[in-house]
């Protein structure tokens, strides 16, 4: 399904797909491999504080942590093996973005926002960049 994501005013369109049972929540994007891993979105009844890992999660990722209206409240590059990432305020649903041949266009358009400058992830497009040419996606 495609989700819409508001920063600040753009809009960005993610291909993702939803999950609903408490062991798709629990398993992510552990053990999948990067070139066939989609976007996963995790939707939240109430509002949540709970942290994520990258364990077994052999590839980076964007985490994009949103409030009930799509808008986003933050976001992190995680690296593989993380042991604990935990946004600051509350969250409705995260969506993680793998970076891979199928979102890489989005994910450095997104990256390359004005409203990103701000924020730490910002320094991570180079990053994502030299990922998908080191590997020729």
């Amino acid at each position: 399904m495609k989700m819409k994501i508001n920063l600040g005013g753009k809009n960005f369109f993610v291909d993702v797909v939803e999950c609903k049972s408490t062991f798709s929540k629990f398993r992510g994007l552990m053990f999948k491999k990067k070139k066939n891993a989609r976007a996963l979105l995790f939707k939240f009844a109430k509002p949540t504080k709970m942290a994520i890992h990258s364990f077994f999660v052999f590839f980076p990722f964007v985490a994009v942590w949103l409030d009930d209206k799509n808008k986003i409240i933050e976001k992190a590059f995680i690296r593989p093996f993380r042991l604990h990432v935990k946004p600051k305020k509350s969250y409705f649903a995260l969506v993680e973005i793998p970076i891979n041949k199928r979102y890489h266009k989005n994910l450095i358009r997104f990256l390359s926002c004005q409203k990103l400058r701000r924020h730490k992830i910002y320094g991570h497009q180079q990053k994502i960049q030299n990922i998908v040419d080191k590997r020729k996606l």
